[in-house]
């Protein structure tokens, strides 16, 4: 593997508490130094790219996507999926298991890991909680987390059962795994397609009530409260509840209360549930479908303050890619999901930062080094000596379109083409390998 020198770059590296002209030398797939511009001692022979006037950053690190493989390639590949990551400036996805057959098994966690997948990115798989996503019968997390899973879920299906979940949480923090909720309450959103409200009312359209997410956030915090009190879990370790695409104000009401009682719960939010509302639906859009739905005004400027304010923990995409002939449908046949790897990092640097005026430090963070300490990926989210060589490099004053029909993605199902964004990105680098040049 050659050796990489990015030179005359402004590194932000907020894990490491870098904000500065840095030159950074990358060789056998780590970071290997980290110098005052010109100063570097290992670059002699390297590859050289010039990154004067460009922000360089920890790769991004998404903990939440969806890439359809094993069973679903007509929507996305494993291949496609990473691409539009690699595009998008992330160097590592964590993969939900909602696969065919659901990924419940270490030999299935280990096809998705395998080199033939033909992965541009690092691709962490996240296990299913129970088997076939059903809610009843635990899976074997030690099998699991030895084959490569770091975390369990059955994103897609909420966990329901009090007794099912309070086990769920006990046996992952024994094998030192997160757990993720898709938190809905599906005894009150059956037969529902969009948020509840007078929109819905609008377009005769049943509505999925806010209650049926904050509900099952506030339950589960209640099944975490009594495990740590009841010291039901391994010595010394308390159980990790992340809370899926958080949507609506009470539930990081939930969170924000949760972790002033010193409980280990945290949440991601998306960019389409702090940009957009259920009035994006518009005339039955079913670029604006998806679970949770977009919410109202008030849910996304909470979602908005949480981000500002500390409490959500990372912004993850919720990349959920799927063939045209599915969502050119009926609104309520049409299934849930967008694509989001290639629009992350634009939205987010051209409304929290730009717009909004937070840190260009702090909205890096959300996308690379929280949601890699939250999952426990240890070597990610940061260009500190000795991490993995995963690098984003792009220019932050830079205003350009995003066009779907250039999208790396096998799918085009976003609500988001013909957006202005800010930053685009001219190189990501995962594991010292240019996966992407802009």
């Amino acid at each position: 593997m050659s050796t990489l020198l990015i030179r005359g770059g402004h590194l932000i590296d907020p894990a490491a508490g870098v904000d500065g002209l840095k030159d950074i030398v990358l060789k056998d797939g780590r970071v290997v130094e980290v110098a005052a511009p010109g100063k570097a001692k290992q670059a002699e022979g390297a590859e050289v790219i010039d990154a004067t006037g460009l922000t360089v950053a920890p790769g991004l690190v998404d903990i939440h996507v969806h890439l359809r493989e094993p069973g679903q390639g007509h929507k996305e590949t494993i291949a496609t999926g990473t691409a539009a990551a690699a595009a998008g400036g992330f160097t590592a996805v964590a993969a939900m298991p909602n696969t065919t057959p659901t990924n419940d098994s270490p030999e299935i966690t280990r096809w998705m890991q395998a080199p033939e997948r033909g992965s541009s990115v690092r691709v962490f798989p996240i296990g299913a909680a129970t088997r076939a996503l059903k809610g009843e019968v635990l899976n074997d997390y030690a099998a699991l987390k030895a084959a490569g899973v770091v975390a369990v879920t059955d994103d897609g299906h909420p966990i329901l059962k009090d007794n099912i979940m309070r086990e769920v949480l006990a046996q992952a923090t024994r094998n030192g795994l997160s757990v993720i909720q898709h938190a809905e309450d599906t005894r009150m959103t059956q037969g529902a397609s969009m948020n509840a409200g007078a929109t819905a009312f609008r377009l005769g359209l049943r509505g999925m009530p806010p209650e049926a997410e904050y509900g099952l956030v506030e339950r589960d915090i209640r099944l975490v409260t009594e495990l740590v009190h009841a010291g039901a879990t391994k010595a010394g370790h308390q159980p990790h509840l992340h809370v899926a695409h958080t949507s609506t104000a009470q539930a990081v009401a939930a969170v924000r209360q949760a972790r002033r009682n010193g409980l280990r719960v945290t949440c991601e939010v998306a960019p389409h549930h702090f940009l957009l509302t259920e009035e994006h639906v518009g005339c039955y859009s079913t670029h604006a479908k998806m679970n949770p739905p977009l919410r109202s005004a008030a849910d996304r400027d909470a979602m908005i303050q949480g981000i500002l304010d500390g409490v959500v923990d990372a912004i993850a995409t919720d990349h959920a890619p799927h063939a045209a002939q599915e969502k050119e449908v009926e609104f309520e046949r049409a299934p849930n999901g967008i694509t989001g790897l290639e629009t992350a990092l634009g939205l987010s640097l051209r409304w929290l930062h730009h717009e909004w005026k937070m840190p260009l430090g702090r909205v890096l963070s959300l996308l690379s080094a929280q949601p890699a300490a939250l999952l426990n990926l240890k070597g990610r989210g940061t260009l500190a000596v000795g991490s993995f060589a995963d690098v984003v490099i792009f220019d932050p004053k830079q205003e350009w379109t995003y066009q779907v029909r250039d999208s790396k993605s096998k799918s085009r199902n976003t609500p988001f083409d013909g957006w202005t964004m800010q930053g685009k990105v001219k190189w990501t680098i995962s594991e010292g390998r240019v996966v992407y040049r802009g």
